[in-house]
């Protein structure tokens, strides 16, 4: 399965499982959440993760490296600070939000799953490899900042 390892832009597979989510929410079963519950924490925990995302680009921008997860090889500088001291993947943690988001909207069970498949899928096909390139690139700093900092919270 290696041959989808750095293939598919993260963004794209969020909107995949978004689009499967939207799909099998109403096939198993919708939680009867009042509006202004739901609306409230969609809202919530969206905008947490759009800042949290945003906060990791924005880091990168400053540390003037690469912001595509197809090239991690292009990477120039290693990013521990702000946002990257609590989270190795902030960006990514920013999907997961969005699509918890999302399901809550949706208020559906069934699609909770939704950002399971997430996190599984970018752990073993994006955020591997890139700790492995990663790895190579900043050696010792990177194996320190491993140890300092999770990969997802």
């Amino acid at each position: 399965m290696r041959f989808l390892e750095l293939r598919i832009p993260p963004p794209a597979v969020g909107l995949i499982i978004a689009g499967g989510m939207w799909i099998v929410a109403p096939l198993y079963g919708v939680l009867q959440l009042p509006d202004l519950v739901r609306l409230t924490a969609a809202s919530t925990l969206g905008a947490i993760g759009i800042a949290v995302a945003i906060g990791g680009v924005r880091a990168f921008h400053r540390a003037r490296t690469t912001v595509s997860p197809l090239k991690p090889q292009s990477s120039t500088a290693l990013v521990s600070t702000g946002v990257y001291s609590f989270t190795r993947n902030p960006m990514y943690l920013g999907m997961v939000l969005a699509l918890c988001a999302w399901a809550v909207y949706l208020s559906s069970m069934a699609a909770l799953l939704g950002p399971v498949l997430f996190v599984l899928y970018i752990t073993r096909f994006q955020i591997v490899p890139e700790e492995r390139v990663l790895e190579q690139l900043f050696g010792a700093p990177f194996a320190a900042y491993r140890k300092r900092v999770r990969r997802w919270l």
